[in-house]
């Protein structure tokens, strides 16, 4: 692919996103025996990191191309614009998801053996908005792979404190992408296609962010106690707290001017500071 359409598939697929969950992983990797682990263990979860969301994101694509391009907020994307085919955006998901199952054959055989589970959460979730308005907590547990992933990567097991995290990392992300699913309530209701705003109305799908907004943090919690963590890691889940509030201040039903803000730069800046202060938490 030549560097001008590598640089419009990198668009498509919002690279830089990846801080949203890769932090996540980091923290569900270090939390196993509360210690960073080995270079090579940090490049493999890394690597899978980047195939599984690139994967993700590029089969979102492929199957609502026909969506977005009703939609006049996605009308723009690489597909609909046809600034890219369908098979050069299959070949990177192939790609993807080679590079996830090689990093995952390097880690624990449990998270090779769960790699078509992986696979399947994938591609389920774009068709998730055509049947039901819970299509934000099947992102969310998509995102949930992030954490629990990586410790099963470095442990080579479940453990209650993973999955409680990841089903942190499922409210949380199911919040903010109720938010972003606001600005598209006109199209979604005109076109048949499910979210909690469409259900709901934006007035209530906003307070049931809100409310899964409360739940996340409060699983945070959970994992520290279940794992006897320090101040740190409790400090960083205050600080998220005060980002999530200010995240519901920016957005009211009668003003969404500032969902972008609150959708990509406070979510980024919640999963580092999670990071930081979890990082900070162990190596103190």
């Amino acid at each position: 692919m030549p560097v001008s359409k590598l640089k419009i598939f990198m668009e498509m697929i919002k690279f830089e996103h990846t801080v949203f969950a890769l932090p996540f992983a980091y923290i569900g990797a270090m939390l196993v025996g509360q210690k960073i682990p080995s270079g090579m263990e940090l490049l493999w979860i890394t690597l899978a990191m980047v195939g599984a969301r690139t994967a993700a994101m590029s089969l979102n694509r492929i199957i609502d191309r026909h969506i977005d391009a009703q939609n006049p907020r996605t009308a723009n994307r690489a597909l609909p614009k046809g600034l890219l085919s369908v098979t050069e955006v299959w070949v990177y998901v192939i790609l993807s998801l080679l590079l996830l199952l090689a990093a995952a054959s390097q880690l624990s055989e449990l998270a090779f053996k769960l790699f078509p589970l992986a696979v399947f959460m994938l591609v389920f979730y774009p068709y998730t908005k055509r049947f039901t308005w819970a299509c934000h907590l099947f992102l969310g547990a998509a995102l949930a792979l992030a954490p629990l992933g990586a410790w099963i990567a470095i442990s080579g097991a479940f453990a209650p404190a993973p999955v409680l995290l990841g089903i942190g990392v499922m409210f949380w992300v199911a919040g903010f992408d109720i938010i972003y699913a606001c600005d598209d309530y006109d199209f979604d209701r005109q076109n048949g296609i499910h979210s909690i705003p469409a259900r709901f109305g934006i007035d209530k799908a906003l307070k049931i962010s809100s409310l899964f907004h409360i739940i996340a943090p409060l699983l945070f919690l959970a994992v520290g106690m279940i794992l006897k963590l320090g101040w740190f890691y409790y400090i960083g889940v205050i600080v998220s707290v005060v980002i999530l509030l200010y995240e519901h201040r920016l957005v009211k039903p009668g003003d969404l001017s500032k969902g972008g803000v609150a959708f990509f730069t406070m979510n980024g800046v919640l999963s580092m500071v999670m990071f930081v202060f979890t990082l900070l938490d162990i190596v103190w």
